[in-house]
């Protein structure tokens, strides 16, 4: 009794674990392909569960999502002969796991490498057309576009359907940047220069017109001066011979004392005359008018 008890618990786990290896589960994000001895039979799709033949049959499964492989880093030769550090990313999709698997085998490895390369030689060839300011413009977008044919033309043949590929990334290589920004610095000095000397010549040219119409204006005001003080004398003069021909001994004794106050205005000033000298007339008595 305890015997067949054994045998048959020992018969339960048997078919348990022929049972588990028997059937599987596909999830929505897989697409399992179903081999024989090594050689494919099927394609599941369908997520659930489902049968296969154990120790006979084996389920692969691969992932169904958008994928994504980083590119290294490579130099490319543009089409205007500069140098260009490229770091790019392709994004695909398994489309046909049985291509797929007779390809580059279960794993990803091989689509990888195989992607790296057709991707890099791609690349070389579309960007070997360009030139440096249509990759760095909006340009990029057909360049790409390009490209992602190419590279989507080359991999049909492997079981996946190439979605996107981008350059994340493009840098001119070191030496090449160097060269540049001393060329911009000497760009911008000359830039720089030049303004000085408009600056300077703009400068100049406001001086010398400011100097020419301060001449302008100086002389305009002594020709109004004299034109103004020789007409003061003119009327001074008129008041003179006006005021002469009214009365003659008038002005004479006025137009002496004038000349007395000139002559002694310091308190200082010496006379050698005669005593007839018609300047002291007016000292030695008023005149009768």
């Amino acid at each position: 009794m305890k015997s067949s008890l054994i045998a048959g618990g020992i018969a339960l786990m048997v078919v348990l674990f022929v049972t588990d290896l028997s059937f599987f589960t596909v999830t929505q994000t897989e697409i399992v392909l179903i081999t024989q001895l090594g050689q494919p039979v099927r394609v599941i799709e369908d997520p659930g569960l489902h049968f296969k033949i154990p120790f006979v049959q084996t389920a692969i499964p691969f992932d169904r999502r958008l994928l994504d492989y980083e590119a290294p880093q490579e130099e490319v030769i543009l089409g205007d002969q500069r140098r260009l550090i490229v770091d790019s990313f392709t994004r695909y999709l398994i489309t046909n796991p049985l291509q797929y698997y007779q390809s580059v085998g279960p794993t990803e490895d091989g689509i990888r490498a195989r992607l790296n390369s057709v991707v890099t030689s791609s690349l070389r060839r579309v960007l070997g057309g360009e030139t440096l300011l249509d990759v760095l413009s909006a340009q990029r977008d057909r360049i790409m576009g390009a490209i992602r044919v190419q590279v989507n033309n080359e991999m049909k043949g492997f079981g996946v359907s190439i979605v996107d590929v981008r350059i994340r990334r493009a840098d001119l290589p070191e030496e090449n940047t160097e060269a540049i920004l001393q060329r911009m610095q000497s760009e911008r000095k000359r830039v720089a220069a030049q303004a000085r000397a408009e600056g300077a010549e703009a400068s100049a040219r406001i001086r010398a017109d400011a100097d020419r119409q301060r001449t302008v204006l100086i002389a305009q005001a002594h020709a109004d001066a004299d034109r103004l003080r020789g007409e003061g004398e003119a009327q001074a003069i008129a008041i003179y011979a006006d005021a002469y021909q009214r009365d003659p001994g008038f002005f004479a004794t006025w137009r002496t004392l004038q000349a007395y106050k000139d002559a002694f205005a310091s308190g200082k000033s010496r006379l050698v005359l005669t005593p007839q000298d018609d300047f002291l007339k007016l000292m030695q008595g008023v005149p009768v008018p």
